[in-house]
């Protein structure tokens, strides 16, 4: 289901740029946007025992030290996908590459910054860049983001339904509740799926806002390429735990630290995960192999991406500079 937003009037681009303060404030908010990226990267560096770091990684066979890059990769790909999702969907017109570029950028952001910052703010500046209209980017936003969390749905609803992990005492909500809840998950993701598939009526309206749903084979793809998501990443966690702890289990306690980490609104759930999986799992491991593994899924998973995406960003910014230039060029000579 995608929204369609009605695009808000802006003054014109001349108009803006003719204004003394508006470079100062461009560079500005560059330099206070890259001040915060070096300062989460010194911080996620200062918070990680760097000497445990790369023994951890020294002490992994060199086959399984690949196969946990290799599904890094895979499920990084995977996402930068979903945008493709919303290329079809909305029809607009940009090459696949460049999607898969924005939707890169964009995810690696969401990851190390939270989701306002990462998948929203990043989506609407490079899509705007790349002349993508308001209206189009918000149906391609809502779209992709709802494929990662239908996705989650499907898996978190399997596998707290049917191999539910088991809980510390005197967690609220205990194992049983959380096998209810898997229930219901799954009934939320079965009934957007038939509700895609079966509803004649096709487009809602929810305060002022179109809301359009996608074909049946569309939320089949989206809960497909979701949950696949959602199942590699699990995959990379249960490798680096030298595969000591069940594959369900693994997953199982991933999709709570995940959720833990949305309502905590800490960036890149510093802590949070490694909290959850020491409270879910360190009586069936040591605490110092989960912390190890899980120091080594952040280099692998976070770090190692975040230095590439801000590369590519730095690029994109730079050809995006030289194309306004040249279209500032010819309309002054004209």
């Amino acid at each position: 289901m995608t929204a369609t937003a009605v695009a808000p009037e802006c003054p014109s681009r001349a108009g803006i740029t003719g204004k003394p303060w508006w470079p100062w404030l461009k560079r500005g908010a560059t330099l206070v946007f890259f001040g915060l990226v070096t300062w989460l990267l010194v911080e996620q560096g200062r918070a990680i025992e760097w000497q445990e770091v790369f023994a951890a990684l020294r002490a992994y066979p060199p086959a399984l030290l690949l196969g946990a890059l290799a599904l890094g990769a895979l499920s990084l790909g995977l996402y930068s996908c979903f945008d493709l999702l919303g290329r079809h969907y909305t029809g607009h017109t940009l090459r696949a590459p460049t999607v898969m570029l924005v939707t890169f950028i964009s995810y690696v952001f969401n990851l190390n910054l939270g989701s306002l910052v990462g998948g929203v703010a990043f989506r609407y500046r490079l899509y705007s860049r790349l002349k993508l209209d308001t209206a189009t980017i918000t149906r391609v936003l809502t779209l992709s983001m709802l494929t990662n969390w239908i996705g989650y749905l499907f898996v978190g609803g399997l596998v707290f339904g049917f191999y539910t992990p088991e809980l510390p005492p005197g967690w609220k909500i205990g194992t049983r509740g959380l096998q209810v809840l898997g229930f219901v998950l799954l009934a939320g993701a079965v009934a957007y799926l038939l509700l895609c598939a079966l509803s004649r009526q096709r487009s809602f309206t929810l305060r002022g806002h179109r809301l359009d749903l996608p074909s049946g084979r569309l939320a089949v793809l989206q809960v497909a390429m979701g949950a696949a998501n959602w199942l590699i990443m699990s995959g990379l966690v249960f490798l680096l735990l030298q595969q000591k702890i069940a594959f369900p289990t693994v997953a199982g306690v991933l999709l709570v630290a995940a959720v833990a980490g949305v309502i905590a609104h800490v960036p890149a759930g510093l802590g949070v995960l490694e909290a959850v999986f020491v409270a879910l799992l360190s009586h069936e491991m040591p605490t110092h192999q989960l912390l190890a593994a899980l120091v080594a899924y952040r280099v692998i998973y976070y770090l190692v991406p975040l230095v590439i995406a801000t590369l590519l960003y730095l690029v994109t910014e730079a050809r995006a500079k030289q194309l306004t230039t040249s279209v500032d060029d010819a309309d002054a000579a004209a």
